[in-house]
């Protein structure tokens, strides 16, 4: 399905709006990105699985929330949590991930605020759950865009 930006801006405004009072991890965090990917018209099913298993430095294993190979890591908290330890958190897992499924982009998220990490452009995108429709740009790459800010006329 193709949507237009303004479709998914206005996507992205009733799903804030749907998920504002979110806030328990290991409750909604599932649905939550089931239907964040949906904002963009795309199944998240189709490109990312959640709890993939990876290994730690020395003998220990951890499980990423989300991961789509190549493209993306999520590590979602709960509402209020240290996105910096969840940041440290995510980067924890690269050594076990090969270099051919590293992510680009890292997001941690406690449901309100999100931090979206570019690491090919070293770039940092950091906004609340309500401003997502004025951020939908920088997830384009979900829909297989990149550089949507400067390659999309925002209509």
């Amino acid at each position: 399905m193709h949507l237009s930006w303004n479709e998914i801006r206005a996507r992205a405004a009733r799903f804030a709006e749907e998920w504002k009072d979110a806030h328990y991890e290991r409750g909604e965090s599932q649905t939550f990105y089931n239907e964040f990917f949906e904002v963009f018209g795309m199944t998240r099913r189709r490109v990312a699985s959640f709890e993939e298993p990876v290994r730690l430095l020395g003998e220990k294993r951890g499980f990423v929330d989300l991961f789509w190979k190549g493209v993306l890591l999520v590590e979602q908290k709960s509402a209020g949590f240290n996105l910096e330890k969840a940041k440290t958190q995510a980067f924890d897992y690269f050594p076990g991930i090969t270099e051919r499924e590293l992510p680009r982009y890292v997001l941690v998220s406690d449901f309100q605020t999100f931090e979206l990490y570019d690491l090919d452009d070293n770039r940092t995108v950091r906004f609340a759950l309500f401003q997502l429709h004025e951020h939908v740009e920088d997830f384009a790459f979900i829909l297989g865009v990149q550089n949507a800010r400067s390659a999309i006329s925002l209509t």
